[in-house]
Formats: structure tokens, sequence, C-alpha cells
């Protein structure tokens, strides 16, 4: 039976989708705790991963089991008329201590593990598990023989024994969500975060800024009772519905960094890739053949492959550089005005082309075969990256490679 005064308009239709709908949230939870739980589960001992693991369990099973349908289940199976709100609450007590303790975590980082951080985390453990404790004696005090599926708080607000249980779990959850959202919006302030974790914290804040307007509603609604009068509509209504986009939002919070840092790592990947493209077809025409393609490669193993290929035939190639065009390559860019690194990238692809263009075995005046020594190819093969950049840009590197072989502009490196 629902309350007489159930408010109709928006705020009921609110109320309809979130009963109707409760999974929503439930579900966006639930796949907020699938991304993470791979690494909760390989860094298990990092406090912080295991906070955040039990916050978004708890937050799940809160709206799990607050949903109408479940809570009559739960009393038919146990037979005990509206068992399901002290299990409600102590899921949301639980909650609310797993948000303090991974304040805590977050607060000491992943290594501090001191003396007074593991006080406040039993502090913590000991204060809500006193609660939840203290709601089951209260509730085992108080008469409540008719079963309310959602109006119960304010239904039984001037009960005996169960007021004071009403009371008790609002208190808990506005404290523990006050502190935790006070902290967040100070980290937010603070500067130095990447940019998707600021994302992600500013969305953390708005879910427990949601949550003490949730606590709002449901306490504005008991005290109402309390006085003699009737504002059930924001414990039916407004309440559920502020609950909901919390959860979304929360859960929005924690799964941004990891999607994001995702996304740019899959960005980088394919842009490594695609820069790697003009020093790749020089070594393709080398070689006769590319990297053959397996469509089912991931954008690492493609990555890999191309760098691999590259390496394998540019080593060989690089026994032909001619090292003293280099040098005057190298010069020749500065004088251009790039940079030192970029005047690097040049020189190396204007020795790398006239590797290519040399016909094996040709011994001139070169710093490879030529001169009798084997060339150092270290900073050549690891920077194929910034070399197929500078490859990229063929007008450049024929400036640069006849200003560095124009006699008048050659210029003396030997020593």
């Amino acid at each position: 039976m629902e309350s007489a005064n159930a408010a109709t308009g928006p705020a009921s239709f609110l109320s309809a989708f979130y009963t109707s709908y409760w999974w929503i949230p439930a579900a966006v939870l639930a796949t907020a705790l699938a991304i993470k739980l791979p690494t909760i589960i390989r860094l298990w001992k990092d406090p912080l991963l295991r906070a955040v693991g039990g916050l978004l369990l708890l937050a799940c099973a809160v709206f799990v089991f607050v949903a109408p349908s479940t809570i009559v289940w739960v009393n038919h199976v146990t037979g005990v008329p509206n068992i399901s709100a002290p299990w409600v609450y102590s899921l949301l007590t639980a909650f609310c201590g797993a948000c303090l303790v991974l304040i805590i975590a977050w607060r000491d980082g992943l290594s501090e593990r001191s003396a007074p951080t593991r006080r406040a985390t039993r502090w913590v453990v000991s204060v809500y598990g006193g609660v939840i404790v203290a709601l089951w004696v209260l509730f085992a005090l108080a008469d409540v023989p008719v079963e309310r599926t959602r109006d119960l708080d304010t239904y039984y607000a001037n009960t005996p024994f169960m007021r004071e249980e009403i009371l008790l779990y609002l208190l808990a959850h506005t404290t523990a969500v006050l502190i935790t959202s006070r902290l967040i919006w100070n980290w937010i302030r603070t500067g130095g975060f990447d940019a998707w974790l600021r994302r992600g914290l500013r969305f953390l804040g708005v879910g427990y800024a949601l949550n003490l307007a949730f606590d709002a509603a449901k306490l504005t609604a008991v005290v109402a009772r309390w006085t003699g009068n009737d504002l059930d509509w924001l414990s039916l209504d407004v309440a559920p519905a502020l609950a909901c986009l919390s959860a979304v939002s929360i859960a929005v919070g924690f799964i941004l960094p990891h999607a994001g840092q995702y996304l740019r790592e899959r960005r980088r990947i394919r842009l490594a890739h695609r820069e790697l493209r003009p020093l790749y077809r020089l070594m393709r025409s080398v070689h006769g053949s590319g990297v053959p393609v397996v469509l089912w490669a991931s954008p690492e193993l493609r990555l890999t492959r191309r760098e691999t290929f590259i390496r394998d035939v540019l080593l060989p190639l690089a026994r032909r550089t001619d090292e003293r065009l280099g040098a005057r390559s190298y010069h020749a860019a500065l004088g251009l005005g790039f940079a030192p690194e970029r005047a690097k990238a040049l020189a190396a692809a204007v020795v790398v082309l006239d590797a290519v263009d040399t016909r094996p075995g040709t011994e001139d005046d070169r710093g490879g075969e030529g001169s009798g020594g084997e060339p150092d190819t270290t900073d050549l093969l690891s920077g194929i990256g910034a070399v197929s950049r500078a490859l990229g840009h063929p007008d450049v590197i024929r400036e640069v490679r006849a200003r560095a072989m124009a006699p008048g502009d050659t210029m003396a490196v030997t020593e």
C-alpha cells in the first residue's frame, strides 16, 4: 500500500522512472566495478583499489536491494515484515564507511600505510560497524508490522526505536558524504591532476553533492512528520531521483579516468603507427616486401611488428651510412633555423635516404664501411619515429640535403 499523499506531476514521473528502472544505476555501477575489477585483482594489496572496489560493490548492492520488488522478496523469504529496512540501511551505512576508507587511502597515497592511517581506518570501521549493529538492535526493539515498500521512512517516522533508526542511518550517511564531498572538491581545486582524473573527480563531486541533497530531502520529510506536517513527496519522489542521479554520476566518476586513459593510449598507439608510415614505406622498398597483414592483430601488435620490421631492415642498411654527410646535414638543418632535436632527425633522414640510394658493396669515403669501422647506429635505431616524421616532409629533406652537399657549404667535420 502506498501513501495516499504521494505527489503527482513531474515528481511522480521521476519516482515511477526510478522504481521501474532501478536497474539503471545498478547496471552503471556494476559496469564501473567490472572495468575496475581486473586491476583490483591484479593489485589486491593496494588499499586504494580495494576501497574503490568495496565502495562500488556496496553502492550496487544498495540499488539492488532498495528496489520495491527486492524488498518484497526479502521480506517474504525471511517472513519478517520490513526486515529489508535494516538490511538496506546497513548496506548504505557500509557504503558510507567505504567512502571514508577510500578518502583515507586516497589521501595517504598508494604506499603510505603509517600508524595514523591504520588507526583512522580502524576507527571508521569500528564506528560504522557499531552503527550497523545499532540499526539491527533498534529494529528488533521497534514495532513495525505493516510492510512498506517505499514510504517506510515517513510512515514510521514517529514510531519509537524505528524513529531513532531512521535518524541514525541518515546522520551517518550525511556525515560520511559531507566529509567525502568536501575533500573531493578541495582536491579538484589543488591542481596537478591528469585531465581525465580531474574530470572523474568532478563527476564524483557532483555525485556526492547529490547524495547530500538526497539526505536533505529525506531529513526534511522525516522532520515534517515529527511536526505534524506532510512533505512525504520529498522522500517518495525527489530523494529516489536524486539517489539515481548520484549513483550514475559516481559510477561515471570512477569509469571516466580509466576510459580516458585507455582511449588516450589507443590514440597514442595509432598516431605512432601512422607516423612510422614514411620510414616503413622506404624500408619496404629496400626489402622488397612489407609486414604480412594480420586482420585480428591488436593496435599494439601492429605497432610492434612495424617497428621490428623497420629496425630489421635499417640495421644492415645503417652500415652504409655516411657519418660526415650526417654531420653536414645536421649543421645545414641548424642553419635553416631548426631546433637541435629536429635538425638531428632531418640529418638522420638524409643519411638514410643516401644509404638507400647507394648500391651495396660501394666503398666510398663514408663513416660506415668506407671508414673501416662499425658505425654507431644506436641513435638511428632508437629514433625511428623522429626520422619517419622527418621523411614525411620531402621538401625540407631535399633542401637540407642540397645544402649539405653544396661545395660552398661543405663543412670540415673531420678531426
